[in-house]
């Protein structure tokens, strides 16, 4: 799919209106920006605009104000107020940005229709509105008259039908909504691997849960040659086929869906790894004692929290004759020194088969943290920010950001 982007319009005298997806981490006690990355995602498009004669409305939601109330029943706003990324945003454009402490106040209107070409303005955080999240239609509409052009840049909301990232698309006309380079780059990303894969196609599935992967395992046989698990939800699986796992992580009413996966993936001719042995603690803690067992036959009182030496040398060599790699979930429990190895070693197989010319795609929060924390993200070919996203697309479902501009 070509998605049609900011370079099919000429946004000079005109005012875009970008969703954007600006729910960066903030320091608790200073409220400074602690990761710009999603910031620094957006900047291209914007200075697209700018460069090209038109200003900018941003607006993005930060957080869940309205399910993260104060003690006293009230939103906290300073916790979720976007004022904390002006100073960010306007480092990464080089622009004075500007502030408004609303989305659809009298003030707001205000600030945005007197914008002058190259000025950017930013919104308050949209989820301080119940309706934003509800998509309604009301609320779209005035959303719509902060600018003449809407551009949606956030694919990490475009699973969700929300007022400000699908519903607002109905008030413009075909010629004046379009995608920023960040939205076309994630979806174009997703359809290469998932429709356009050159084979050998290996996925790698990790965390926690089956149940959080059922959908896009069931989806990924279609179209994988070699699906790869890891994580916790590997002894789920293993248990399944009369494994001892000892006190790993289990979902013991997935047992026969994880039976029945083993079986799907075996008819239809596709490589479905577990990790031969597996890092176990006697406790689930940093300093807790380790040792290394067979995956299948883990002692009482021990758990797997990592993949060991053999299946790291098992998956690497899958990962090495692949042409098409997507990874979503770690390892293990890489958040902890002991259990981070099997994450590692993952990573840098597939920054090594990306160098022998694999095309590699990295999505879902935790593989994402992961090659960040160890500095292999510019080694694989895409890192995608939209999580939720990423993983609903793989899981076959239509993405209503993407669609209300589409079509």
């Amino acid at each position: 799919m070509k998605l049609k982007t900011v370079d099919d319009i000429n946004f000079a005298g005109k005012r875009a209106l970008i969703r954007v997806d600006f729910n960066v981490p903030l320091d608790k006690k200073t409220y400074a920006v602690t990761d710009d990355t999603r910031i620094r995602a957006a900047v291209p498009t914007i200075k697209k605009i700018l460069a090209d004669g038109g200003s900018v409305v941003l607006m993005s939601h930060l957080g869940r104000p309205l399910k993260k109330l104060k003690e006293d029943g009230t939103v906290d706003y300073e916790k979720h107020s976007l004022k904390h990324i002006v100073k960010t945003v306007s480092e990464q454009l080089g622009v004075d940005v500007k502030f408004v402490g609303d989305n659809v106040s009298d003030e707001a209107f205000a600030a945005s229709s007197a914008l002058k070409a190259g000025e950017v303005l930013l919104l308050e955080n949209l989820r301080f509105h119940k309706e934003e999240e509800k998509g309604d239609a009301a609320f779209a509409e005035k959303l719509s008259k902060h600018g003449d052009v809407y551009v949606n840049d956030a694919f990490g909301t475009a699973h969700r039908a929300h007022a400000s990232t699908t519903i607002v698309a109905n008030s413009y006309g075909a010629d004046s909504k379009t995608f920023g380079y960040l939205m076309a780059k994630e979806v174009e990303s997703a359809e290469k691997v998932l429709r356009n894969a050159e084979k050998p196609f290996t996925a790698i599935l990790g965390g926690a849960k089956v149940s959080d992967k059922i959908l896009i395992i069931e989806n990924l046989l279609e179209v994988a040659n070699n699906i790869i698990i890891g994580g916790g939800m590997a002894y789920t699986f293993f248990k399944a086929e009369g494994g001892e796992i000892g006190n790993s992580l289990v979902e013991d009413d997935k047992l026969e869906l994880a039976k029945e996966l083993i079986a799907k993936a075996k008819a239809k001719g596709v490589n479905l790894l577990l990790p031969a042995d597996s890092v176990v603690a006697d406790k689930f803690d940093a300093a807790a004692n380790t040792q290394t067992a067979d995956s299948g036959a883990i002692p009482q009182g021990w758990m797997g929290l990592d993949i060991a030496d053999k299946a790291v040398k098992d998956f690497s060599d899958v990962i090495a004759n692949s042409k098409t790699i997507l990874w979503n979930g770690p390892m293990g429990v890489f958040e902890m020194e002991k259990f981070q190895n099997g994450t590692v070693s993952i990573a840098k197989a597939i920054a090594a088969a990306t160098a022998a010319g694999a095309y590699s795609l990295v999505g879902g929060g935790d593989s994402v943290a992961a090659v960040n924390q160890f500095g292999l993200a510019d080694q694989v070919s895409y890192v995608s920010t939209g999580g939720g996203a990423m993983l609903e697309f793989f899981e076959g479902k239509e993405l209503p950001g993407v669609k209300a501009i589409a079509g």
